[in-house]
């Protein structure tokens, strides 16, 4: 049976369309979204939420010509496939495939790159001054979910717009939810607009009033709208956009295509920036994914008829066991608290926030604020942990250096998802936490090795004395080399396997080698020493442990017995451990020591399985086999 998606094959064939066909089309939409999705895995329950908005805005707008900026971008899936991306699908989110999010090397239909949150309204600005500038006519639009709204970033980007003299439209997809459900004033501000149907009913029975009145009911309906005491003023108090000078329509049913495109024709003949408050309902369409959003949030393949995850899990993963051992730890010291910016379930601290409920705290999408509060918990005399991802940690340089490392203070960073993390792709990888984190004064990094030394690590970081970060990985927890239990030392490292320890007495090679080995590093590693061992090489294996500071007293032994050093991080060259180590060996002369790299290349890294990312950059264990035998050589 012939579909109407099968009409859409580039962009703007949507405009062929009969408007009889609208609810159809979404309807099938939903459908190649969860079959597809289901298969690949993906962001299911905010794209879901967002069908009929991307139509109306595709039915609206004409692409490429006109510019349309997607906050985060992880919604966009709808408008992938109305710009003719509909065929690579199957692709989605795997490795040389199609992005999950918006790029522009995709599309000429993507504008602008997004991935992190509340970035849109920004970006946009910029779009509609160049435009300006150059004397152009298209029309610009930025989509910002209610969770990115409470981004600061956002706030100032409102802010900036109030003085725009040229038309922007700003769609507030508000479905309560960000990826868990929102939390603080501006959650509980859109749900009083939500709700507030007193407001919405008295303006369209005053229209309609004065409309009746012949000659001067249009003109005075006219003055009243463009008047700065507006009825929306009588009726809702602080008319917050309004009072920001953005003019503010809605809240407009998400889901009504006719609505919406009157909205927008409305907004469009504003000479300032507009927001259209759009209310929807994330997942809709699939009922696992509307009953549970945050569930379905972002999904790995699942079985559509139970809405079950497929794929097979092994082991415990770095995060649940991040998540047991702080809510141990805070069981047995009562100023320990933990801050998530609105990703308890993703940071692992929803056990936390069921067992200490006050002294749990979800700042919103606002990780410059999450560094900043801890500050402030840490200097009123408490042991605050932050749990962020490495890529959403970046957003909080600034805190991170002048808030928390200037003043020494107590706050312990759990960063979570350090490394590859795989299908997200290039804005989510966190490949650079090593090298913001260690160059700053007064901070201590540390990577462990397996399970069980991240629960010591933790221990060891909330009785620490200073700003200390704990970095892990995604995924699977590694459970080897649990033989290995020297106790935390600040600043030691931990040395695994010894030449001194092993029989080398018909060992000729001339090369005595270490593998220093950072965090998730030395789960590979393991599989190097074994085969170069096979091989008749001296060889010895250190897990670094303490990235910052470097434990300087071991490398100097080193220097006296190893020709042959061997770093290897999860982290990009520039700025690494690798280089910390390369600027120990020059600054202290040692000569006689050759040194070789295992790192990410310094570029963006696109997404597809850790595996394969670690394969084609050269970080798996078969690969630096290769690579420290050709070295040798």
């Amino acid at each position: 049976m012939a579909q109407i998606l099968d009409e859409i094959n580039k962009a703007n064939d949507i405009k062929n369309i009969s408007p009889s066909d609208y609810k159809k089309l979404s309807q099938e939409i939903r459908h190649f979204l969860v079959r597809n999705i289901s298969k690949t895995g993906g962001h299911l329950a905010s794209n879901l939420g967002t069908v009929e908005l991307t139509m109306a805005l595709h039915l609206f707008m004409d692409f490429p010509k006109d510019k349309l900026v997607w906050d985060v971008g992880h919604q966009a899936y709808t408008h992938k496939l109305l710009t003719g991306r509909k065929n690579d699908f199957g692709t989605l989110r795997t490795f040389e495939g199609l992005s999950g999010f918006p790029k522009k090397k995709e599309s000429d239909c993507d504008c602008f790159d997004t991935g992190h949150s509340s970035t849109s309204i920004s970006a946009a600005m910029g779009l509609v001054k160049a435009r300006d500038l150059s004397g152009d006519n298209y029309k610009v639009t930025a989509v910002i979910g209610d969770g990115a709204l409470s981004g600061g970033m956002a706030f100032e980007a409102l802010n900036n717009a109030a003085r725009l003299n040229s038309n922007l439209m700003i769609i507030l997809n508000d479905n309560n939810m960000s990826i868990s459900e929102n939390v603080g004033g501006m959650a509980n501000y859109l749900g009083k607009l939500r709700t507030d149907t007193i407001y919405n009913n008295m303006k369209s029975g005053i229209e309609r009033a004065l409309n009746k009145v012949p000659g001067i009911g249009s003109k005075i309906m006219d003055k009243l709208r463009k008047s700065k005491d507006s009825i929306k003023r009588l009726v809702i108090p602080g008319m917050l956009f309004e009072d920001m000078g953005v003019t503010y329509i809605g809240p407009i049913d998400g889901h009504n295509i006719n609505q919406l495109l009157t909205a927008f024709q409305s907004a469009s003949k504003v000479k300032e920036a507009v927001l259209v408050h759009v209310v929807t309902k994330k997942g809709r369409g699939y009922k696992p994914a509307e009953l549970d959003p945050s569930q379905y949030h972002g999904v790995e393949s699942f079985d559509i008829k139970t809405g079950k995850n497929i794929t097979e899990k092994k082991g415990i993963t770095y995060t649940e066991c991040f998540s047991d051992s702080l809510v141990d730890i805070a069981s047995q010291n009562e100023k320990v608290v933990a801050i998530t910016a609105a990703m308890p379930s993703g940071t692992g601290l929803t056990k936390f926030m069921k067992n200490y409920p006050e002294r749990f705290f979800d700042v919103g999408i606002a990780e410059e604020h999450a560094v900043t509060f801890a500050a402030g918990l840490a200097a009123g005399g408490l042991r605050p942990v932050v749990a962020i991802y490495s890529t959403f940690m970046q957003r909080a340089y600034d805190q991170l250096l002048h808030d928390v490392c200037i003043s020494r203070l107590p706050v312990v960073f759990a960063i979570d998802r350090a490394g590859f993390v795989g299908s997200d792709g290039e804005t989510h990888q966190g490949i650079f936490d090593i090298s913001y984190f260690s160059h700053m004064p007064s901070m201590t990094l540390m990577a462990p090795k397996n399970r069980f030394e991240l629960s010591e690590m933790l221990n060891y970081a909330v009785q620490f004395d200073g700003p200390i970060a704990v970095r892990y990985p995604r995924g699977r927890a590694y459970e080897g080399l649990s033989e290995f239990k020297t106790p935390i030392e600040y600043g030691k490292s931990e040395v695994l396997f010894d030449i001194d320890e092993i029989n080398t007495t018909e060992n000729n090679s001339e090369n005595n080698i270490v593998l220093l080995a950072v965090g998730s590093m030395v789960e590979t590693s393991v599989g190097v020493y074994e085969k170069l061992l096979q091989d008749g090489m001296k060889v010895s294996l250190v897990s670094v442990r303490f990235i910052s500071p470097m434990d300087e007293e071991l490398l100097h032994k080193l220097a006296k017995s190893y020709t042959m050093w061997i770093t290897l991080e999860e982290n990009v060259k520039a700025g690494g451990y690798g280089e910390k180590i390369s600027s120990f060996i020059m600054e202290h002369k040692y000569n006689h020591i050759k040194q070789l790299t295992i790192a990410v290349p310094n570029q963006f890294i696109e997404q597809g399985e850790v595996s394969q990312l670690k394969e084609k950059f050269g970080l798996d264990s078969e690969t630096i086999y290769k690579k420290i035998t050709e070295f040798i050589s």
